[in-house]
């Protein structure tokens, strides 16, 4: 006789944090731009779902400085701050130097090719102009070090803070920027080639100051 497969009920957490990863996503890609309103009785109803989950999704979110509430007013997204964009990548650029110096030393074949293959992509999304494309392999391209640290710690604190570098990458990346990117990027390989890790964290180091600098330096940002 065949046996029935176990179901279990899904316990309202997992609703908060299924909420959450979706209107995180949302945020970040700027699918829900940049100062939106949020209204948890409509969210309720397009998640199907009862309000007090998505309280609390929002709530996450807001101290994750991702959301906020404004004082007299509806919850909305946190529109791009420079300021906060202009720390967040100093923070960023840091634990992402850190990775580099860690991870060096084990290196091999493959993470050689896979940081140059990613470096190609990048340079091939930036001469088609498809940014989303583009991000993803710069993304790649650093996740190479982020895995081989063996660091978990570095993980978990970009993780809190990646949301607004990201945000700001795909509002304002251009292909300027990431054509100066593709060739800090060789020299980069060319350090993790020789082994030499203390200039491989100093080169990732420079990388995200400087795109840093150019995307929450810019003047377009928007003022909340």
């Amino acid at each position: 006789m065949k046996t029935k497969p176990t179901i279990q009920r899904i316990k309202r957490q997992s609703f908060r944090d299924e909420i959450y990863e979706a209107l995180r996503q949302a945020i970040v890609s700027l699918e829900l731009e940049p100062g939106a309103k949020l209204s948890d009785q409509e969210l309720a109803e397009q998640f199907g779902v009862s309000r007090t989950p998505v309280r609390e999704a929002l709530k996450r979110l807001e101290d994750e400085g991702l959301v906020e509430a404004v004082p007299g007013s509806a919850t909305r997204v946190t529109p791009l701050k420079p300021e906060e964009g202009r720390h967040a990548f100093t923070v960023v650029a840091a634990l992402h130097a850190l990775a580099a110096r860690l991870a060096v030393p084990y290196l091999g074949t493959e993470e050689h090719e896979a940081l140059e293959q990613s470096n190609k992509a990048l340079e091939e999304a930036l001469g088609r102009n498809d940014v989303p494309a583009a991000i993803e392999a710069d993304n790649a391209f650093h996740a190479v070090f982020l895995q081989a640290a063996g660091n978990p710690e570095i993980l978990s604190a970009l993780k809190g803070i990646l949301p607004k570098v990201q945000r700001l990458e795909i509002s304002r990346f251009a292909s300027a920027h990431g054509l100066q990117s593709v060739e800090q990027h060789r020299e980069i390989t060319e350090a993790c080639r020789k082994r030499d890790a203390a200039a491989a964290s100093r080169l990732v180091e420079e990388n995200w100051l400087t795109l840093g600098e150019r995307l929450a330096g810019s003047n377009q940002a928007e003022k909340g």
